[in-house]
């Protein structure tokens, strides 16, 4: 009888334990690992939901590493979040009492960001307000593609690019998730686009609607001669000095990603740019946005725009899809599936 009831105890024990990619210190992707651990219960505004699809974003390398050292806030020493991953797509398994918008089986997509994050595992719980409904029509590899790198996207050229038709528009780093989707973003509003990234790239912003791309490596955008309307920068590496060289008058650049002491240098320089050769410099803070999320979840389900992936990873192959990312080998967006892979809808 002992043996029978231990027996049932460890099964349902086993019943709310979960996979999950965990790190309890910042480092190279080496300090994850796959670990057992409890399933999450959501609160009263929360819904539990069976991860399918998380994709991998340059905020995720940055709080693995520490680096810069204001992704420590809230763990100075030690990571706040034990599991990264905020753009999740999956199907909702459970709502807490006080949820109105979502029940048992709905599918979703979103950025949980602002939940704790939590995203490589195979269950995690989010705020509904955080969730956008998933279409039939979208993979929930597409759909986890979207949260992050799409709204910033959306958000550099629309808000703070103020990108209209006609527009000489120049995207730094077009080859990750961000450039990806501004690429072909900038094309539906009818703008002319440059896309610069690593030769290995080229051949792809093409295919997404660039019609000029350049090789960083062998070409210098602000020294070569065009004067660009409107520059989203995701890479964030060049001398804001030189960045201004490249910008017509009344002219915008978007810095999107970047290290702090050229963030810095972008927020102090604007002013006087401003003032002086009337270029607009700004730094996109993100954003999530149920929004922003629902304006590019009917732009793939009309197949105006289709994430690009990558690569796709199982869970235990999480790590190294963080170390691609770290090494810029990405195309578009990585994602990691919950074993086993999934197969796109």
């Amino acid at each position: 009888m002992a043996e029978m009831q231990a027996a049932g105890q460890s099964r349902e024990r086993e019943a709310h334990m979960m996979r999950a990619l965990v790190y309890d210190n910042y480092g190279s992707p080496d300090v994850l690992r796959i670990e057992e651990v409890e399933v999450p219960v959501p609160k009263s505004h929360e819904v539990l939901i069976a991860v399918h699809a998380a994709s991998v974003n340059s905020w995720d390398w940055d709080l693995l590493r520490g680096k810069p050292y204001i992704t420590r806030l809230g763990g100075l020493r030690k990571p706040r979040y034990r599991i990264l991953g905020a753009d999740i797509a999956g199907k909702i398994v459970a709502v807490g009492d006080a949820v109105e918008r979502f029940r048992p089986g709905d599918e979703v997509f979103g950025d949980i960001s602002g939940c704790g994050w939590g995203g490589f595992a195979e269950y995690v719980c989010a705020r509904e307000e955080a969730l956008t409904p998933k279409p039939t029509a979208i993979s929930f590899e597409q759909a986890a593609a979207i949260p992050q790198a799409a709204v910033l996207a959306l958000q550099g050229l629309r808000d703070k690019g103020k990108i209209q038709r006609d527009h000489r528009v120049l995207i730094n780093g077009a080859g990750g998730g961000v450039g990806t989707f501004a690429i072909q973003y900038a094309k539906l509003l009818g703008a002319k686009v440059t896309g610069v990234d690593s030769a290995d790239k080229l051949d792809m912003l093409r295919s997404l609607g660039a019609d000029h791309v350049l090789d960083y490596a062998q070409e210098d955008f602000t020294a070569i001669g065009p004067r660009y309307d409107l520059i989203l920068d995701v890479v964030g590496k060049r001398s804001v000095f030189a960045i201004k060289r490249a910008l017509k008058s009344g002219g915008r650049y978007v810095m999107v990603g970047g290290s702090i002491p050229r963030l810095l240098q972008t927020l102090l320089v604007s002013p006087i740019a401003a003032l002086f050769e009337k270029k607009k410099l700004a730094v996109l803070v993100h954003k999530p946005n149920h929004d922003d999320q629902l304006a590019w979840q009917a732009l793939v389900e009309a197949g105006h725009v289709v994430p690009v992936i990558g690569q796709k990873y199982a869970l235990h192959d999480a790590a190294q899809a963080l170390l691609h990312l770290g090494e810029g080998r990405v195309k578009g967006k990585a994602i990691v599936c919950m074993e086993p892979l999934m197969a796109s809808r």
